[in-house]
């Protein structure tokens, strides 16, 4: 069965998406929880999502984790191929009927997905969960770009002002958490002078046990600005 998190509120359908994860593993002790990024996206790999488990196995939570790629622009590398970056989708777009019959728990988690593309996702989804960006009014917060340009910098001093000053505004660390795991993903994909390849993926995986967390009381503000000074 897919249960399927998108919509153009990135932050938040991530940050939503992983805090159903953990409540989904806190509440069923014999789900087995599988994490598939976009460059694990194989037949085999799928396949094993869908029927793995059974009378004498624990069932799977599997989190297909923004198997889209995004558009790019001419500053593509020659050898980024569209056909390489869309080779996993389309994997996962022909296993969709497969992974829907599946008793397995799949979440499917494609924030910013074109709007033909998702309807034809949820057609196929047991749950369909959708998180828009508010439209912009007066005082309204939108992108915050300062907190991820501190993390692609890795100005940890400049990160952890930036934590505190939206904490203090009002946005969840839920929120921040997500909006800082995309862009970690994007850091993978893009690459940077401060983070190398491995580097960002060692990231994108801190910030996921993060969001994962992040959901945990008083204390997961404090969890965020201990990471945003480790970093």
């Amino acid at each position: 069965m897919i249960y399927f998190f998108h919509g153009s509120d990135t932050a938040k359908a991530r940050a939503k998406a992983f805090e159903w994860v953990a409540k989904a593993r806190a509440k069923q002790q014999n789900l087995t929880y599988v994490r598939l990024a976009r460059e694990d996206l194989t037949k085999a790999a799928l396949e094993d999502a869908a029927f793995s488990g059974g009378l004498f196995a624990k069932r799977l939570l599997v989190l297909v984790d923004d198997p889209f790629p995004p558009l790019r622009g001419k500053e593509e590398e020659p050898h980024e191929s569209q056909d390489e970056k869309g080779a996993a989708a389309s994997v996962l777009e022909a296993s969709l009927d497969m992974l829907a019959a599946s008793d397995n728990a799949i979440l499917i988690l494609a924030p910013g997905l074109a709007a033909a593309k998702a309807r034809s996702l949820a057609g196929k989804a047991k749950v369909e969960y959708k998180f828009d960006e508010a439209p912009r009014s007066g005082a309204a917060r939108g992108f915050n770009s300062n907190l991820v340009n501190a993390l692609a910098a890795r100005d940890r001093e400049k990160l952890w002002l930036e934590v505190v000053r939206a904490l203090r505004a009002g946005d969840t660390p839920e929120m921040l958490c997500g909006l800082l795991h995309w862009k970690a993903r994007d850091l993978m994909e893009k690459g940077n002078r401060a983070w190398k390849p491995h580097e960002a993926r060692v990231l994108s995986l801190a910030l996921i046990s993060l969001l994962q967390d992040s959901h945990y009381g008083s204390a997961a503000p404090l969890l965020l600005e201990r990471f945003a000074l480790s970093i």
